[in-house]
């Protein structure tokens, strides 16, 4: 009966078709020469530039692009929906019914249906929704970790060429390591990471070398990151902020697209001290609409309209001291970012502190970015927007007293 199913879906989205892609096959997997679209959540309807990069990446006007919304809570309403707008800008997007809550389907049989893997394999791209990213795992892989077949086939149709997109928890997936379901930003900071709650196994799509994390500005998760890169090791790290996607092209050339835009994290000269988080010499960039960064060469690019616009160090705008006492909310790393380097101060400050009622509430963290001599800034004549390159970024704990205020 289920086979049945799948093939009146697949019926009008296939031809011919090739064998479907062996999941058991053991040839050496050739590099990916596929493109990724990683958006950190909450894509507009209405972001043109996110939305036709997609299409056009899977091969342009009436690009097949198979839609999974495995990670949502109600799978077959949202990945219709994904359909409909991504044929809105030119696709002809299908929905792939591999989800746990997909009512009266077989998800485990479904992620092994040959004639699905099939259409996955021969599309031009794939779309992953946002929701839970453990979902997607577990709709993905069987429970001993091996590929299903649509997995296998998401690989193939990859390393062909093909483009995979998702939104957050879509972008989730695209490192080896994700998160689960960890605790809040500040917590990771406290109490460190655990593997399989806190952070577990992704997909893996964008290499070994490189982690990401998506609602990046907007909940302040910049912080977690680098508990989670320290635990298992990474020295590159990647957050993209909501409404806006990193490309990531087959020559690892990441271009910015969107709304706001990303941070790039770099602890290969870090120091750890033991203790309460305690970290030096750490690197961050913030990376604005149409940037690039290479990840292999780690060379800065800024858009055309900042190509002009390099800050000179002798002539800055911001003359005072810079403190922000709430590094972790909406926007405000990259805020106090761009204020340093357009300043005459050689640093920057932002505490981050907890509730009085929450978890080690007498403990809080420093967050110190200071302008080194490889530090560049560049500001668009447009939108008056900064990238920042290469700050140095070094947090350690403090003791808060409290009660913070006390009456007479």
């Amino acid at each position: 009966m289920l086979r049945a199913v799948f093939s009146l879906i697949l019926m009008s989205l296939l031809g011919a078709g090739a064998p479907a892609f062996s999941a058991t096959d053991s040839t050496p997997a050739p590099p990916a020469q596929g493109s990724l679209v990683i958006i950190g959540g909450n894509l507009r309807p209405d972001n043109g530039p996110v939305w036709e990069r997609i299409v056009q990446l899977a091969g342009g006007k009436g690009a097949r692009i198979a839609v999974f919304a495995s990670a949502s809570a109600t799978p077959e309403r949202a990945g219709k929906s994904l359909a409909n707008r991504l044929d809105s800008y030119g696709a002809k997007a299908f929905f792939v019914p591999v989800a746990i809550g997909l009512p009266g389907s077989d998800y485990l049989a479904a992620a092994d249906d040959a004639a699905l893997a099939d259409a996955v394999r021969t599309a031009g791209g794939a779309y992953f929704a946002g929701g839970d990213q453990t979902r997607i795992m577990r709709a993905l892989r069987h429970a001993d970790g091996s590929h299903t077949k649509v997995l296998a086939a998401l690989w193939a149709m990859y390393r062909r060429g093909g483009v995979i997109a998702g939104s957050s928890a879509g972008a989730a997936i695209m490192s080896r390591t994700m998160f689960g379901h960890p605790p809040p930003v500040l917590a990771t900071l406290k109490l460190g990471v655990a593997e399989g709650a806190d952070i577990t196994e992704g997909l893996g799509f964008i290499g070994d070398d490189v982690f990401v994390d998506q609602h990046l500005l907007v909940r302040g998760r910049f912080a977690r990151m680098l508990p989670a890169m320290l635990k298992k090791g990474y020295r590159l790290g990647l957050g993209i902020d909501e409404d806006t996607a990193m490309v990531v092209l087959p020559n690892r050339d990441v271009e910015i697209v969107g709304y706001k835009g990303a941070l790039v994290l770099d602890l290969a000269a870090a120091a750890v001290r033991g203790g309460a988080f305690n970290i030096s010499n750490a690197r961050v960039s913030y990376l604005d609409n149409g940037d690039r960064f290479n990840l292999a060469t780690h060379v800065f690019t800024p858009s055309p309209d900042k190509a002009d616009g390099r800050l000179d160090p002798s002539e800055p705008y911001y003359r005072e001291p810079l403190f922000s006492a709430d590094i972790l909310g909406n926007s405000t790393v990259v805020d106090l970012m761009g204020k340093l380097i357009d300043s005459d101060q050689p640093s920057a400050v932002g505490i981050a502190l907890g509730s009085p009622d929450g978890v080690q509430p007498d403990l809080g963290f420093e967050f110190r970015f200071t302008r080194a001599d490889t530090s560049v800034g560049y500001q668009s004549a447009a939108s008056e927007a900064y990238s920042v390159y290469d700050l140095r970024l070094d947090i350690r704990p403090i003791v808060i007293r409290r009660p913070l205020y006390q009456y007479r």
